[in-house]
């Protein structure tokens, strides 16, 4: 019987399999240091690819935070080989002051902030609604609209959502 060749096979993965397991190595990596996973994106093409990574915690993300999680996850992304083509640039950041809200998570977090709704279906001839997240009965959002309307909206229907910040 004669030699078998060796080799390596690794399955490719498609863009919402390589956020899948981003996601999953942040949330290991960040887990000691409080550090959540916010959101992954993976844009662009060829050598314009960018892997964007956004985490939070309770206390804020410093600079520190961004570089450890970009450092640890950065070389387990290449050692793994996990974006396949080698080139794209790793961006870690805050989520910002107007953080995108989408686990009940984080509607349960961010309870008695200002928030934006923007909704798939319209309520009251509506899809954009602003107020205060008055509580969260989770798959059920209540907001209190600017306009003192108390509201309740099935987490299904909403679009988009993010904290509000008052400039």
């Amino acid at each position: 019987m004669g030699e078998s060749p060796l080799f390596c096979w690794a399955p490719v993965l498609n863009r919402d399999e390589i956020i899948s397991r981003v996601t999953e190595i942040t949330n290991r990596v960040g887990r000691q240091q409080g550090i959540e996973t916010v959101e992954v994106e993976f844009a662009g093409s060829g050598r314009n690819r960018v892997l964007r990574i956004y985490i939070d915690k309770p206390e804020g993300v410093t600079l520190g935070d961004c570089e450890f999680i970009s450092q640890q996850v950065g070389t387990i992304l290449d050692v793994e080989d996990l974006i396949p083509g080698g080139s794209y640039h790793l961006e870690v950041s805050s989520p910002g002051v107007e953080r995108k809200l989408s686990k009940p998570a984080d509607f349960e977090r961010f309870i008695g902030q200002r928030i934006t709704v923007v909704l798939r279906q319209p309520i009251d001839s509506r899809k954009r609604l602003v107020g205060r997240l008055a509580g969260f009965d989770d798959p059920i959002i209540h907001l209190e609209t600017d306009s003192g309307s108390l509201l309740d909206i099935p987490l299904d229907q909403v679009a988009r959502a993010n904290l509000k910040f008052d400039w």
